[in-house]
């Protein structure tokens, strides 16, 4: 497979990625016949691949925010278990809240992010019809919020810092969930991450929305990949509350500024992870890189500082959210 072509092998297409697939499409061929031919194939699939660069940079220098959400839901984008396969060596699972019961939806485990022993938490969409079935797509129950914060104060207990990747297009609305404390859950993870005694780093690699991404999201650093999306709460949601229909997910995007550059602009987040040209659908391998050297790096860094500097930072960092002078 060379550079020019997507690493995403299924018939899913993004409109504005439409021409790009094809000329994929027309460079594979030619060079399907490449050694049948002489020097002027050669010649034309260089020339071809030179105009596909150009039209992927093109296309994704400016996304609008719309676009930028249907980037982070594309099927073939790397989620929590392709990051934690390439970035977490060593990873050992671990089941259950200690209560009700272990919730598929979100995943816990020791492992270990270059020389850093840590707990992982992350969510866990799915990868086929059944998987996602399975998760809920990714909304955790208050089992799962319960079990990340079981999960947490046990690599407290060990001196581990924890680890959270996010991408959930929220926490998941059942009569079960609201039964069993769906919002307690949530805000007991707000209080209790606020003031736990290790560093805590928190990656959204897709969707972020509402408190199913809080539930995990507090932490000392928070980063986003360049084409997730990070919010209080999804397009399609706020559009259906402030114009009772689901049309105006376009507009409500961009006013709910939930690009990675829009929250660090507003200083919700602290770090921007570059994706491979192309977005991380294109090149997983790369996407992943980024992601365990931004993890490792910001590890190093929390770790030389005390404890009870760190938690008061967190908290000082925490109440600095939402102020604003007219």
């Amino acid at each position: 497979m060379t550079a020019t072509q997507s690493q995403y092998t299924g018939t899913y297409e993004l409109d504005f990625e439409r021409p790009l697939v094809n000329l994929e499409k027309k460079i594979a061929e030619l060079e399907a016949h490449a050694g049948e031919a002489g020097a002027d194939i050669t010649t034309e699939i260089r020339t071809l691949r030179r105009k596909h660069t150009d039209m992927l940079k093109k296309a994704y220098a400016n996304l609008s925010a719309w676009n930028t959400v249907r980037v982070a839901r594309h099927p073939g984008r790397p989620q929590s278990v392709d990051y934690i396969r390439a970035c977490v060596k060593d990873f050992c699972e671990l089941h259950g809240d200690r209560n009700y019961g272990d919730d598929p939806a979100i995943l816990t485990g020791f492992g270990r992010i270059g020389s850093h022993k840590c707990m992982i938490i992350a969510h866990n969409k799915g990868k086929d019809t059944h998987q996602r079935i399975l998760t809920n797509f990714g909304m955790a129950h208050p089992e799962g919020y319960r079990k990340a914060l079981a999960k947490l104060k046990l690599a407290e207990k060990y001196n581990l810092p924890g680890v959270m990747l996010i991408d959930t297009p929220g926490a998941y609305p059942g009569i079960g969930a609201e039964e069993r404390g769906q919002a307690e859950a949530i805000a007991v993870n707000l209080r209790e991450l606020s003031r736990l005694r290790v560093p805590l780093v928190s990656v959204v690699i897709g969707e972020g929305a509402s408190g199913g991404a809080l539930g995990i999201g507090i932490a000392d650093r928070v980063a986003m990949l360049q084409y997730a999306w990070y919010s209080v709460i999804s397009p399609e949601g706020c559009s259906s509350i402030l114009w009772k229909s689901s049309d105006q997910a376009e507009r409500a995007a961009e006013a709910l500024r939930l690009t990675a550059q829009e929250n660090l602009r507003l200083g919700v987040i602290d770090a921007v992870i570059e994706e491979p040209m192309g977005a991380a659908h294109r090149n997983p391998d790369v996407a992943a890189e980024n992601v365990g050297k931004w993890i490792a790096q910001t590890l190093r860094e929390l770790k030389r500082f005390k404890i009870q500097n760190l938690v008061q930072r967190r908290a000082d960092k925490l109440r600095k959210l939402g102020e604003f002078s007219e």
